[in-house]
């Protein structure tokens, strides 16, 4: 029996990144033998156990043959005979095809049949073998990593590879589960935008995300977007997202802000009159087909709808700043309005030469829905039941205190 430190804990380690997790290989064993070990089993399709002290876990070296379509079509090998470079062989990038064991003195060993760490130097994301075009989940993977890499280019020959991966409808067979977990994780890296670069260049974003996609190509009123470009915006935007270190919801309400401007007529451009609603509309269709989790798209909704009224908010009476705090649902979810503002001052801040500029807005919007906070709506409804008024009736009187609460701010606070 042989263990060895495989994948992203042997990258980051040499790159000089945190490592944070560690995979291990074990090379020459059978489950009986890990289990007489006291190791605990926990793969479903395929040996996997977990260390009885560190709970770190451990993986017997396997083989993988397609046999279907889709990511799911494997038939997997696991036997004492699977050697380490087969085992290395059927993983993705050579970046991740390093393995490391150290011996008893204390030295470290590196095993790179496949040049991973030639490939960390030249920065660059390199397939390891033509088992990659086995598994369209691989396509979403380097798209990711270029993401987490901003230095690192994508091979040639992999690009292409992951094109005709899209042509030969590899990309269709995606469940959506998958689709969104690695969105989701592209979406929290350091530069997002790089994803989707990636997934465009090989053609995989018209297939999974079309509603994205055609958004490059698209003008915008140069006054209001300097960059012009919708797609190239949308990208800004994503990055000022992750400049910012918005949350997950913050960063999918971004990508999702624009979708109508793509659907937006030839004759009418370069404005998108009514794109605000076309945005939420394509955005039900997003996160249904790809199951995105209920507080995303609901985050999402309200900044599609609502991000033009919040950037002109400074303009609006007590009256309307009362309507729009009620549209976005800010009085009874706080916590999301406040990641709506930030999604709104990413799509402020994501624009070409504004990217350094204050989003007043954010911090005034939030005091103003203090003040509104303020009104005791308890006491208020005591006084309308006095008075025998009921239902909408004291809702009436809420929403008169409550505008009456943001006038008196204005007249004190909210004025430049």
């Amino acid at each position: 029996m042989q263990i060895y430190m495989v994948g992203g804990a042997v990258r980051d380690k040499l790159l000089g990144r945190p490592v944070n997790d560690h995979d291990w290989v074990v090379v020459g064993a059978t489950p009986e033998q890990m289990l007489a070990l006291g190791y605990l089993p926990v793969g479903r399709d395929f040996p996997v156990f977990l260390h009885p002290e560190t709970r770190e876990e451990y993986a017997l070296a396997r083989t993988e043959r397609k046999s279907g379509r889709g990511y799911r079509g494997f038939v997997v090998q696991s036997s004492p005979d699977v050697t380490l470079e087969e085992d290395l062989s059927r993983r993705d990038l050579t970046i991740n095809s390093i393995a490391s064991s150290t011996d008893a003195s204390g030295v470290t060993c590196l095993f790179d049949p496949y040049h991973g760490e030639q490939d960390l130097r030249a920065r660059v994301l390199r397939h390891v073998t033509q088992s990659f075009r086995e598994d369209p989940v691989r396509i979403l993977r380097v798209a990711r990593f270029a993401a987490r890499f901003a230095d690192f280019t994508v091979a040639p020959e992999t690009l292409q590879l992951m094109h005709e991966m899209v042509v030969h409808g590899e990309v269709d067979h995606l469940v959506a589960e998958r689709v969104w977990q690695e969105l989701a994780r592209g979406l929290m890296e350091g530069k997002p935008s790089r994803m989707f670069e990636v997934l465009r260049a090989c053609g995989a974003l018209a297939v999974l995300l079309p509603e994205v996609d055609r958004l490059w190509g698209v003008p915008q009123r140069a006054e209001h977007h300097p960059e012009v470009d919708t797609g190239v915006h949308l990208m800004m935007v994503l990055d000022m997202a992750a400049r910012l270190q918005a949350p997950l919801v913050v960063r999918f309400a971004c990508l999702a802000h624009d979708l109508g401007k793509g659907t937006t007529a030839a004759h009418v451009l370069p404005r998108h009159i009514g794109h605000e609603e076309r945005s939420a509309q394509l955005l039900k269709d997003v996160a249904e087909r790809l199951r995105v989790p209920v507080d995303c798209r609901e985050t999402a909704d309200v900044v599609a709808r609502e991000h033009g009224n919040i950037h002109r908010s400074g303009e609006l009476s007590a009256a309307a700043l009362v309507r729009l705090l009620e549209r976005c649902d800010a009085i009874r979810k706080p916590q999301r309005f406040a990641d709506i503002l930030l999604a709104c001052e990413c799509d402020a801040r994501g624009r070409l030469g504004l990217e350094d500029t204050a989003y007043p807005q954010r911090p005034r919007l939030l005091a103003v829905l203090g003040a509104v906070q303020g009104v005791v709506t308890r006491d208020i409804a005591a006084t309308a039941a006095a008075r025998g008024l009921s239902g909408p009736q004291v809702g009436a009187l809420i929403h008169q205190a409550r505008v009456a609460a943001v006038a008196q701010w204005l007249q004190r606070d909210g004025t430049d």
